[in-house]
């Protein structure tokens, strides 16, 4: 019911996650990335807590190899889980359990791995890392062409109705945080167009975290039109 694309980009060192599923709100229990650390999927049966858990031991430079098999050697109900991770080297590692649900599978590529259950075929994985691959641009837009590629491959068994984008840079907050909590028909299409829409602003929101009399105006009533 859920897949997903974990990816780091070589040249800049941001990490991020797209996911999506036929439930609601994935994207407020799945995805997590930390700066200059790495990102984590967990799905499937999900339980929250190895997102953070899984970064931490990115934190103290254990590989993601070796983080997930710590990680899931530690890890209640582990047999229900499916997770990925890459680490600040673009090293991955996934973890599916033996009752993971209906059709699952795992394709790890440079940079990037994918994962999904009950998908409608075992190539979806595969679609998704080919299309990370071939795609160009800032990762969150990487990210999402990966995404649609699953849709295109055939996708879930059913439809799916929310999405998330997540995607860390430099600071400890996200560069982008973008989700679809339902859509009834397109959660990734409005997802790309909530991306589309928030890329040309990302910028000045980092500007006016840092530096508010460097930021652009808001472009609101009664902003001050001296920052333009």
């Amino acid at each position: 019911m859920t897949f997903s694309l974990v990816g780091r980009c070589a040249k800049t060192g941001m990490f991020g996650v797209a996911i999506t599923t036929s439930s609601i709100a994935v994207a407020s229990r799945c995805p997590w990335a930390r700066a200059k650390v790495g990102a984590v999927a967990t799905q499937n049966v999900t339980d929250p807590r190895l997102g953070n858990q899984g970064l931490d031991l990115l934190a103290r430079g254990v590989s993601a190899p070796d983080a997930m098999k710590a990680l899931m050697a530690a890890a209640p109900h582990a047999e229900h889980r499916q997770v990925t991770m890459i680490d600040a080297q673009g090293r991955t590692a996934h973890w599916s359990g033996a009752k993971t649900l209906g059709t699952n599978n795992v394709a790890a590529g440079e940079n990037c791995v994918a994962a999904g259950n009950l998908l409608q075929n075992a190539d979806v994985p595969a679609a998704m890392v080919r299309a990370f691959a071939g795609a160009k641009g800032h990762l969150a837009a990487r990210l999402l062409a990966g995404l649609e590629a699953g849709i295109v491959a055939g996708g879930e068994m059913g439809p799916v109705h929310s999405a998330g984008l997540l995607v860390v840079d430099e600071q400890p907050w996200p560069l982008v945080d973008l989700r679809v909590d339902w859509h009834d028909e397109n959660p990734i299409g409005a997802l790309k167009h909530l991306w589309q829409d928030y890329e040309p602003q990302m910028a000045a929101y980092i500007t006016r975290a840092l530096n508010p009399d460097a930021a652009p105006s808001y472009g609101v009533p009664g902003d001050m039109d001296d920052r333009k």
